[in-house]
């Protein structure tokens, strides 16, 4: 790593915010998310089976996990999606995907998840990877759980 600074044009790096997921998606993740608890794992997994690009779906079915390589798996999920939706969206490997836009929080939620579960799996370099990446996607965030 260098201590040379980096210089920015005028406007800083380029922000990609994600297009909104269906609301009929949306409205179906809200109703899983509330039902009882022993059978909300189920009812988040029949929305991400009905829309399996929804990110926040697999990002909260992540959040689910019956075990640590599930939620693992569901994690990294959540962010290749992300990632190929963000290519789609013009972003080019660089630059903010900020928490502050809602449509960016499934994806970010996956990173952050993924980096928690690669760490509980005891892959160390991929959990530090995406800590660093979840950084430069989104300063502010930091590597705590994102806000609500």
């Amino acid at each position: 790593m260098t201590d040379s600074p980096v210089n920015l044009s005028a406007s800083g790096p380029p922000e990609t915010i994600l297009a909104p997921e269906p609301d009929e998606a949306l409205t179906a993740l809200d109703q899983a998310l509330g039902a009882d608890p022993s059978g909300r794992r189920e009812a988040v997994a029949a929305v991400v089976a009905r829309f399996p690009r929804f990110l926040d779906g697999w990002a909260r079915l992540g959040g689910l996990g019956r075990d640590e390589v599930e939620a693992y798996a569901c994690f990294r999920v959540g962010y290749h999606r992300g990632l190929d939706r963000l290519r789609q969206s013009g972003w080019r490997g660089s630059g903010y995907v900020r928490w502050r836009h809602p449509t960016n929080r499934g994806f970010l939620r996956s990173v952050q998840g993924l980096a928690r579960q690669a760490s509980a799996i005891g892959e160390l370099d991929e959990a530090e990877r995406c800590r660093q990446f979840l950084a430069q996607l989104d300063p502010g965030l930091g590597s705590d759980e994102p806000p609500g």
